[in-house]
């Protein structure tokens, strides 16, 4: 029996260019639509605050929160707001989050109708 012979094996990629801020934009623009808290947050602490991306998607997902505190004042009508209602947004405001933070970390920008443009407004400023 021969013995199996050693190939160099391909070079290792080169590890990723490390940035100043810590996060990649998409990753910290994804994180922005967990919850209100890390919009906040990014649109406080300086690296982040900076960029752009960053800020929109912040910006579009605290509107997105105050546009579903408007929208769920009709769920507390009784029978049809907890039952017709409360189900249908409930669901689209799940959908919708889960549409942004998938958009954003493929590194799209989101644009929903009506919201964006409050967002860019902000991010602009």
């Amino acid at each position: 029996m021969d013995e199996p012979q050693a190939y160099p094996s391909a070079t290792p990629p080169p590890p990723a260019a490390a940035t100043n801020t810590g996060l990649a934009d998409n990753v910290a623009g994804a994180l922005a639509y967990l919850t209100f808290v890390p919009a906040v947050l990014f649109l406080l602490i300086e690296p982040y605050s900076k960029n752009r991306f960053v800020r929109y998607n912040a910006f579009q997902c605290l509107c997105l929160y105050v546009a579903g505190f408007v929208l769920a004042i009709p769920c507390a009508v009784p029978i049809l707001g907890w039952f017709i209602w409360a189900p249908l947004y409930g669901l689209t405001m799940l959908c919708t989050f889960i549409y942004c933070i998938v958009k954003t970390f493929s590194g799209s920008k989101v644009t929903l109708p009506v919201i964006s443009k409050y967002a860019e407004q902000f991010a602009n400023q």
